[in-house]
């Protein structure tokens, strides 16, 4: 399966964007998606999972009650909804693909090239 994030941009603190995470090669329906970022200087980070059912969601402490990931069988595509957005939000964001549910990044098997969100304060 192939993925491509989009949507990443220049956002003001306490903005929102949406990333989407469009997928090929395969179907969506089968495989568990998850989004992860790295900030400069920092290592990548989970920061929300669907699982492959799509009947379960995972959320980093830190965007709790921020951000919510959903997804289009139909289109293929996971979104990520991005409200209330800080400046430590800021990083390059990535969606990736597995066969089953974790937040180990090592895990995945399938990425997209990343897309970038600065959040000005």
């Amino acid at each position: 399966v192939q993925l491509q994030a989009s949507g990443g941009g220049l956002v003001q603190a306490g903005g929102f964007l949406r990333l989407s995470c469009a997928t090929s090669g395969g179907t969506l329906s089968s495989y568990a998606v998850g989004w992860f970022r790295q900030a400069p200087g920092k290592e990548r980070e989970f920061v929300a999972a669907f699982s492959r059912s799509g009947r379960s969601t995972y959320y980093a402490d830190s965007v709790k009650g921020r951000f919510t990931i959903s997804r289009d069988n139909a289109k293929n595509t996971v979104y990520l909804q991005m409200n209330s957005l800080k400046p430590e939000d800021t990083a390059v964001y990535y969606c990736a693909a597995n066969s089953h549910t974790t937040q180990s990044s090592d895990e995945y098997g399938y990425w997209g090239q990343g897309t970038e969100l600065t959040v000005s304060s």
